[in-house]
């Protein structure tokens, strides 16, 4: 009997501790929070902070937010009116942070128009221990960054816009490991960029414009994650900087390159926004930039490009604006550039162009102009020489090499045309049969050229023809141990071949009688179909009736994904196994880039692909990949009429609204299932939840976190969280025209993944290029 009350008086005086803990952490933390108060000069934002007041549970507003976790503030959140004037003589910018360090688990802090003024010393924003994210804009800070942020090691997004600040970058920036986000715009830093911040493998976002940056930019190929890159209004010069591929915005504007244009700008397919205006730039303009899977702002005014542009030029039909003026173009404006809507902006004035339109130069002046960029460099040599003498030499050297061009093109020409009589005509289903296994026409098409150069980053072997023994082999004869399954597009075998890889096997079992060169542009479609996202073909076989060598069974060789499905993952009933939410935003984002690269990297697009989460594989390192497409292909198994002439035999059909809004819907059915952890299993079912997470997202955090998986529901930021809703919300609506595009679904998905892991401190060390695990 004394050890039971031994034991409740344990337990009473645990509990009493605990809660005395927790009133003294309150009462410091209010304690904190009124003194940040009182040296901000009782802003009017924060009249009604008192000692009263419940900061974790203090209702957010526009303008002030209070975020907690386990009773301990974690982000706090101000936002002052525009303009606001600087704070009192008296204000003390190290007294700002030395009290704000009082909150030892402080993660994010925003501090926009507050008024505050002051150099940003070493102790004093070094003292913040805890800092994951700082956004300080305009405020009237000056100085320069003290070396000292370099202790800041948890630190991901620092942004500083709008101050004074001024001096040259520290090169121990680039020691920050985790920095997504460096923003420094309206400020006067000067001196060239540390080259050391081609280091900075985690940066997406790098914006320094209107600054006094100069020099060559370092080094950015090997920024893998870098989407946005914001130079505009600096000297920065006067190479071209060399840059990865994913750019989503690159704004280059009123700066001092005087380079061309490299070519691999062309296949940055990712790239919405392209801002090279009020530079130097010469050469030819690189039409191709018009098409740009994903550009909808194009400006390269005010620079001495060269070249022609054809009436029959393409062009992104989602451009919104374009500015070519004040350059030295020839041709006629593309008529993809003609539009009478007031939502297209099209510009091209002093050029010369053969228009009547935006006043254009003659076309003397832009062939004088052209050749007197090409003769510039010319004099350092011979000082001595005239222009005159100089453009007459470099005239008749141009006659004499065009006429020495031509006599050599007839002499090649007819050297080639009797070579070409007396090579074999090679057969459609021969180039098939190559390792290779590409049509001419297939390498013809530029957009894939330079996508099957990159392929070898997926790990995959080259597309080729497999022989009937080689599966049967590998399917101990398609024994039933390596069924998996059968579906409306054919029965699936799993099979080993001879180098220990294992395959997926698709059968298909023709019902009318085609010979194998009918089915090779479907073929040749599928071939195309290899990205990371996608489960890609590695070849295909055909079986043939002897008697009249028609086809009767065609075998399309994938990858093998060996996770299972994504509903297993996340909604599946019974299963132990589940996503965290970073993973599964990661998910989201490569599901979002597969349907990308159907729309746009290859043409004609494939759209309709009628996706269901059972259709979303996972691999090895869980890396989502699109297991059902629509190939036009399968259409012949399914009985549907398929005519046999040319272009018209192909199912998929050109890039329309309608197509492309069809797979947004069905991707916002699979979102709604990530976010919600249940199966969805009909139309009204995602009517019904539609509305309600389009409620919760008008309400407060507790609807929104009342929507979620609870497997992940402690473990969401909600700015993440209402990311997600919103975009899976716009998905559904009943309007296709109303859905936004695969592109804004899947940038603002990438926002999802940055706040998330900015807040979680990389809670799985996820990005939306790698592995959640």
């Amino acid at each position: 009997m004394e050890k039971i009350v031994n034991r409740s008086v344990l337990v009473i005086v645990t509990i009493f501790l605990l809660i005395c803990h927790s009133e003294q952490l309150q009462s410091s933390q209010t304690h904190t929070l009124l003194r940040v108060k009182r040296l901000l000069n009782y802003p009017a934002i924060l009249r009604d902070w008192n000692n009263k007041t419940d900061f974790c549970n203090y209702e957010p507003n526009p303008s002030v937010t209070v975020v907690c976790y386990e009773d301990t503030i974690t982000q706090l959140h101000m936002i002052g009116e525009r303009g606001a004037p600087l704070l009192p003589r008296n204000f003390s910018i190290d007294s700002f942070f030395s009290t704000l360090a009082r909150l030892p688990n402080l993660k994010v802090i925003t501090f926009v128009s507050l008024g505050l003024w002051g150099p940003l010393t070493g102790t004093s924003l070094a003292s913040l221990t805890s800092l994951e994210i700082a956004n300080m804009s305009s405020n009237f800070l000056y100085g320069g960054i003290p070396r000292e942020v370099s202790s800041l090691t948890s630190l991901r997004t620092l942004i500083l816009d709008d101050n004074m600040l001024a001096g040259k970058l520290p090169d121990l920036l680039s020691s920050l490991p985790l920095l997504t986000v460096l923003s420094l715009k309206n400020n006067s830093f000067n001196g060239s960029l540390p080259a050391s911040f081609a280091y900075l493998e985690n940066l997406r976002i790098l914006a320094l414009s209107h600054n006094h940056f100069y020099g060559d930019v370092p080094d950015f190929s090997r920024l893998t994650n870098l989407q946005v890159l914001d130079l505009e209004d600096n000297a920065f010069g006067p190479k071209f900087p060399r840059l990865g591929n994913k750019l989503v915005t690159l704004v280059l504007s009123k700066n001092r390159f005087r380079s061309g244009i490299p070519s691999e700008v062309t296949s940055y397919y990712q790239l919405g926004r392209l801002d090279l205006s009020m530079n130097s730039f010469v050469g030819p303009f690189p039409s191709a930039l018009l098409a740009l899977p994903s550009i909808t702002y194009l400006s390269v005014a005010g620079n001495k490009f060269t070249g022609m542009l054809f009436g029959n030029q393409s062009c992104n039909p989602d451009l919104e604006f374009v500015d070519l003026s004040s350059n030295l173009i020839t041709g006629s404006v593309p008529e993809c550039l003609h539009s009478d809507s007031k939502e297209k902006v099209v510009l091209y004035a002093k050029n010369c162009l053969s228009t009547r339109k935006q006043n254009q130069r003659p076309l003397q002046f832009c062939q004088t102009e052209a050749l007197a960029v090409g003769i510039l460099p010319e004099k350092r040599k011979q000082n001595q020489i005239s222009k005159t003498v100089l453009v007459i030499g470099v005239v008749g050297g141009t006659f004499v090499g065009l006429a020495l061009v031509g006599i050599i093109f007839l002499i090649h020409r007819r050297v080639n045309s009797k070579v070409i009589s007396k090579s074999p005509t090679r057969s459609i289903t021969e180039n098939a049969s190559t390792a290779t296994g590409y049509t001419s026409k297939l390498l013809s098409d530029a957009r894939y050229i330079s996508h099957t150069m990159k392929s070898g980053t997926l790990g995959l072997p080259g597309y080729r023809t497999f022989s009937l023994e080689e599966l049967e082999e590998a399917t101990n004869n398609f024994d039933t141990s390596a069924y998996m399954g059968k579906g409306s597009n054919g029965q699936m075998y799993r099979g080993l071949l001879k180098d220990g890889s294992y395959v997926a096997i698709r059968c298909l079992k023709m019902k009318r009688r085609h010979g194998t060169q009918n089915f090779m542009h479907h073929i040749e479609l599928l071939s195309k179909l290899r990205h990371r996202n996608l489960v890609s073909a590695l070849g295909h076989c055909f079986e043939c009736y002897l008697e009249d060598s028609s086809v009767s069974r065609i075998f399309l060789i994938f990858e093998y994904v060996p996770n299972g499905t994504l509903r297993s993952w996340i909604s599946e009933p019974h299963s132990k196994r589940s996503l965290s939410w970073s993973q599964r935003i990661v998910v989201a984002i490569g599901i979002a880039k597969g349907i990308q690269f159907l729309h746009t990297w290859i043409a004609p697009g494939v759209y309709r692909n009628n996706l269901k989460i059972t259709d979303i594989l996972l691999d090895y390192s869980f890396v989502a990949k699109i297991s059902s497409y629509n190939i036009p292909l399968l259409a012949n198994n399914t009985g549907k009429k398929v005519s046999s002439s040319g272009s018209k035999e192909i199912i998929v059909t050109t890039r329309m609204k309608d197509d492309e809004q069809s797979d947004v819907y069905d991707f916002g059915v699979i979102l709604l299932e990530i976010i919600k952890g249940r199966p969805v299993k009909s139309e009204k079912q995602v009517d019904a939840l539609r509305d309600q997470i389009q409620l919760a997202i008008a309400t407060d955090r507790a609807a929104r976190r009342s929507m979620v998986d609870p497997a992940v529901n402690m473990t969401c930021l909600d700015q993440s969280l209402k990311t997600m809703m919103e975009v899976c919300v716009r998905c559904l609506l009943q309007n296709p025209e109303e859905r936004p595009s695969i592109e804004d679904v899947l940038w603002n998905l990438q926002y999802a993944a940055q706040v998330q892991d900015a807040w979680r401190g990389g809670e799985s060390q996820t990005s939306s290029e790698g592995s959640p695990i």
